[in-house]
């Protein structure tokens, strides 16, 4: 052999580009999973660069104290929660969080929400001024109480207004979670890139009920909750495979979420049709799980002979 070293096999390229952002790797922590960041920074062994993003916990126009108590419940395969959106609005964001932001180690996008599509368009412009995050998700599960407290994610016209609201008010990317509470999710996705969103994101929680038998009670003090973790991952691949054949042939991504747990996970929303894709739930149980997940999606693709996981994106076959 003459001394000469064997050539090692390259590692898979993790890196993906989501709204013209260049991402490490896929992965996101998801809104309402991660705080404002600090929080997981304070963990021990925490590296931002794990991450591929991470998107804040979301931020009204005005300061919100949340739902009551019971907030969270766990259930088979997934976790209930009903924390109501509790933030300090958006003074206390830009003057107090957002700087402290800065240099974070993976980009940082914001969520934001309001009541009226005016407050969506208020909250996107105030926060891009700001100049630390890379993009702005719509949470668009919010009640609007012009139209009587209809969440605008199951109204079309609640969600044209809203993300035009958004576009007019800054030239960051738009991204509009998609709720999974509609038969149909084609309608309201045209309705929001028509609008102009750049991305959609997929799925927020499912409703459901925990119950106290004993105390013939709801276990959430606000009665239900959203479904995340394991259990909605089927619904979760389905909502996202749906979206991206309206999505990608307009040249948008998708950013794919739902009980991702391993790199496996995360690789199957990439077939499915995500460009990035969101982790939450897992946090909870470990916020380093993001490294583990990553490396595990390296190894799934050097098993698969993919050089690139981007490759990847849109790949599934249906019968």
């Amino acid at each position: 052999m003459g001394g000469q070293a064997l050539s090692a096999h390259p590692l898979p390229d993790l890196s993906v580009e989501f709204c013209g952002i260049r991402l490490a790797n896929p992965l996101v922590a998801v809104s309402g999973t991660a705080g404002w960041g600090r929080e997981l920074e304070a963990v021990e062994g925490f590296d931002a660069r794990d991450l591929g993003a991470l998107i804040l916990k979301t931020v009204t126009p005005n300061p919100r104290a949340g739902n009551a108590v019971p907030r969270l419940a766990e259930t088979p395969a997934g976790l209930l929660n009903s924390i109501g959106l509790e933030n300090p609005g958006l003074d206390v964001f830009v003057r107090e969080i957002l700087p402290g932001l800065k240099g974070f180690g993976c980009p940082i996008l914001a969520s934001v929400a309001g009541e009226t599509p005016e407050e969506y368009g208020e909250a996107a412009g105030r926060v891009s001024e700001a100049g630390v995050v890379a993009a702005i998700e719509l949470n668009l599960s919010c009640p609007n109480v012009k139209k009587g407290g209809h969440a605008f994610g199951q109204d079309v016209r609640a969600i044209e207004a809203a993300v035009a609201s958004a576009r007019r008010a800054t030239r960051l990317p738009i991204v509009a979670k998609m709720t999974p509470n509609v038969a149909d999710p084609v309608p309201f996705a045209v309705a929001a890139l028509d609008a102009g969103a750049d991305a959609l994101s997929a799925i927020n929680t499912l409703r459901g009920l925990s119950v106290d038998l004993e105390g013939r009670r709801c276990v959430l003090g606000a009665g239900g909750g959203g479904l995340s973790g394991p259990a909605v991952k089927p619904v979760a691949l389905w909502f996202v495979h749906a979206l991206s054949n309206v999505a990608r042939p307009r040249g948008k991504p998708v950013l794919g979420m739902g009980g991702v747990s391993t790199g496996r996970d995360a690789l199957e929303f990439m077939v499915a049709g995500a460009a990035a894709v969101g982790i939450g739930t897992i946090l909870f149980r470990n916020p380093l799980s993001a490294r583990r997940i990553r490396d595990e999606m390296a190894a799934e693709c050097a098993r698969l002979g993919v050089r690139a996981v981007r490759e990847l994106t849109g790949t599934l076959v249906r019968p």
